[in-house]
Formats: structure tokens, C-alpha cells, sequence
């Protein structure tokens, strides 16, 4: 899943993207209030961490931005100020959730999970497919009762498949939800981890789950290939 944070404070921002890094998420960075916008407008995240005090654009202005231009991602504001008004008014504008700095990075993960499953994405700790199972909170895969060793990649890939079921789903639209922003998408790295996670949750069992639309891209379904 792909994140955006919007944060000048280099410190802060680089403590969370290293930490959202290495549970597996595909981390954007932009370090005042415009770039921001311009990232959120320009790109589908699926969740954005936004600090409210931000150079040149404070983060309500772009967060009242981002929902005057119809995008409804779901965003965690990050301030300094504990007050009951600035938390509401944050609220009000269109945040999503609210955390105080300086925070635990584990709550902010849990804060991101919780903001995952809110709708239009699938709800709760467990993704399902058939005998296919992710739990979120606890990073495991199983398929018919069997444990799955996943990568960190492996695993995001597969979460984005299992959020989408039954949706077909183009191979720019997995670079831009499971690599970072400088990515170089002209490669066949989704293939290779396509290929990767048929190895290990469709081989040796049945049905296959991994579809291939030819000439477009790749859904997650019970239903078998036309």
C-alpha cells in the first residue's frame, strides 16, 4: 500500500518513512504544504500523514484542498498542539484521525491499519479469499491453514490484491500502490512478483486465485480465467 507523507521536519519525516518502510509500505515524501497537494491531486495514495503546521501551505489548507477537489483518501494529521480545538478543527476540515507529536511509532501504525480498513477498501484485521487469508495487524498469510512466507513486497502486493477482489487491476495501477514515487516502471517487476506469489499461495493448491487479463493487468478471483 502506498502512503504519502507530508512533513518538513526531516527528522520526523525520516523516522516514519524507515518505519513504514520496513512494515512493507511504498512511502512518498514531500516537505511543505503545495508539494503536498500537488502529490495528493497527482497520485492515488491509500492513506496520507499530514503535519498541520507546514511551510509555505499549512496542512488544513491542503487537507480542505485535497476534499474541495473530491479526494476522499483517508488522511492521520500530525500536529504539536493537544488542543481540543485544533483536534476538532482538523476533524471538521476532513482529517480522518489526529496524533500528537512526539508519538510511538507503533500508534501511528495502528492509527494507518485503522484508516486502511475504513471504507471504500475492505474492512477489518483479516483479508479473505476462499482458503487464502491475510491478517493485517499480525503480518501472516495463510492458505488452507498453511503458514505463507512473504516478503515485505510479496506481502503489499498481495494486500492490494485482496483489498480489489474480483477487480482488475493495470500494472501501473500496482506500481503506483505497492513501489515509491521514484520508481522506475517501465521494468516487468510486477510480473516477477506476480510470479513470485503464485509460487507460493496458487501452486499446490486449488483454485488458482492469480489471474492474468491479458493485455491489461492482473485480478484476484475464485472464478477461473475466460
Amino acid at each position: 500500500m502506498r502512503i504519502l507523507i507530508v512533513e518538513d521536519e526531516a527528522g520526523v519525516a525520516g523516522f516514519v518513512e524507515q518505519g513504514l518502510t520496513e512494515a512493507g509500505y511504498a512511502v512518498d515524501i514531500a516537505r511543505n504544504g503545495p508539494d503536498g497537494l500537488e502529490y495528493a491531486l497527482a497520485f492515488e495514495y491509500d492513506a496520507v500523514v499530514l503535519d498541520i503546521m507546514l511551510p509555505k501551505m499549512n496542512g488544513l489548507d491542503v487537507l480542505r484542498e485535497m476534499r474541495n477537489q473530491r479526494v476522499k483518501t483517508p488522511v492521520l494529521l500530525l500536529t504539536a498542539r493537544d488542543g481540543v480545538d485544533d483536534r476538532v478543527r482538523g476533524l471538521d476540515v476532513g482529517g480522518d484521525d489526529y496524533l500528537v507529536k512526539p508519538f510511538a511509532f507503533p500508534e501511528l501504525l495502528a492509527r494507518i491499519r485503522a484508516l486502511l480498513r475504513r471504507p471504500p477498501l475492505q474492512s477489518g484485521n483479516i483479508l479473505s479469499m476462499d482458503d487464502l487469508e491475510m491478517d493485517i495487524s499480525q503480518r501472516e498469510v495463510r492458505r488452507a491453514g498453511k503458514h505463507i512466507e512473504l516478503s515485505p513486497r510479496e506481502f503489499s502486493l498481495l494486500e492490494l490484491l485482496l483489498r480489489h477482489p474480483n477487480q482488475v487491476l493495470t500494472r501501473t495501477q500496482i506500481v503506483e500502490h505497492v513501489w515509491n514515487f521514484d520508481f522506475y516502471s517501465d521494468t516487468n517487476v510486477v510480473d516477477v512478483y506476480i510470479g513470485y506469489l503464485r509460487r507460493k499461495i496458487d501452486r499446490n493448491f486449488d483454485p488458482p486465485l492469480i489471474h492474468t487479463v491479458r493485455g491489461v493487468g492482473y485480478r484476484l478471483s475464485e472464478e477461473k480465467d475466460d
